[in-house]
């Protein structure tokens, strides 16, 4: 039985060093080894408990965030369950814009963790090509207030180091290298850090960003209304760096939540529809790379913040 951490200081101490887990029932015997590295076991269930970190201490370091001040963010939920974590944590106050498009479960463990949420209301309930540039509008406001310090995940450079951390994870885990690395991307600060460690290591890992199908602005250039939170933001996130990835693909939001489903069933893991999009395509990477090659993908958030959608509602 391997040695279980020792105790830490704070919440706070409690994010990263995650395990990664091979899947061995969904990915087909002709294919690579594929692994997911299980970011749903962070404090919040997220791998955005590190970008938020990150976020709020570079802000401290600089003078730029101080005691006393409030946090304001954009977030479909996941960023700012993170954020509202941290910033309870640290004692700010956090303001939240977010929308009645994302899951139920995040917007009440914003408030449960201290968070003051407004919400930009979505008619179709849909993420739309608007939706997020008018809550990042919204956001924006809001920071011009005096005693506020915006966040700005999406061109903010300090959730970069918070990242890179996974990808450091995955050096160790890994020694004798990754082949391929993909994950979808909303920010694309995940994706950018993890491939900035890899790929100073072993230059050859082919990392592969992923969006919906349906909104394919990163690989066709035109939008579309999804319902895959946390991803497919409406436009080429600021942070993705042509030199930091391969190839861009859009996977079907169908297949995607099917793979949840399968995952739940097959592998005992519950995750939520962009996790299904990564191991869906690290699946197709691993078929093409063949047998003998490693494949990672990063289950991004826990299935149990979406149990009141119909995600896992037929499983």
């Amino acid at each position: 039985m391997p040695s279980p951490p020792p105790p830490v200081d704070s919440g706070l101490d409690a994010i990263g060093n995650t395990p990664v887990v091979r899947l061995r029932n969904v990915v087909p015997a002709d294919h690579a080894n594929v692994y997911l590295k299980l970011e749903s076991l962070n404090p919040t269930g997220s791998y955005k408990d590190r970008m938020a970190r990150s976020i709020i201490e570079e802000a401290e370091r600089r003078g730029t965030l101080k005691p006393g001040m409030t946090v304001v963010e954009a977030t479909g939920g996941s960023t700012g369950s993170s954020l509202a974590f941290i910033c309870s944590v640290k004692g700010y106050r956090f303001r939240v814009v977010s929308s009645n498009a994302f899951a139920v479960e995040k917007l009440r463990t914003m408030r449960a963790l201290g968070a003051t949420l407004e919400i930009v209301y979505s008619e179709t309930g849909t993420i739309t090509a608007d939706l997020i540039p008018s809550m990042v509008r919204r956001a924006r406001e809001i920071a011009q207030e005096d005693g506020h310090y915006l966040a700005d995940q999406f061109h903010n450079g300090d959730a970069l180091p918070g990242y890179e951390t996974l990808g450091e994870e995955l050096a160790v885990q890994f020694p004798g290298g990754i082949d391929a690395f993909c994950g979808t991307v909303g920010g694309a600060g995940m994706v950018m850090g993890v491939s900035r460690v890899l790929k100073s290591k072993w230059p050859d890992t082919r990392v592969v960003v992923l969006e919906p199908a349906s909104s394919p602005v990163i690989t066709e250039g035109r939008t579309g209304p999804h319902s895959v939170e946390g991803i497919g933001i409406g436009f080429v996130p600021p942070h993705l760096d042509s030199e930091l990835y391969d190839e861009a693909r859009g996977i079907s939001e169908a297949e995607g939540r099917a793979m949840c489903r399968r995952l739940a069933r097959e592998e005992g893991l519950l995750v939520g529809t962009s996790t299904g999009l990564n191991v869906v395509a690290a699946i197709a990477l691993a078929k093409e790379l063949g047998p003998g090659k490693t494949v990672v993908t990063v289950a991004v958030d826990t299935g149990l913040k979406y149990m009141n959608g119909n995600l896992l509602a037929d499983s």
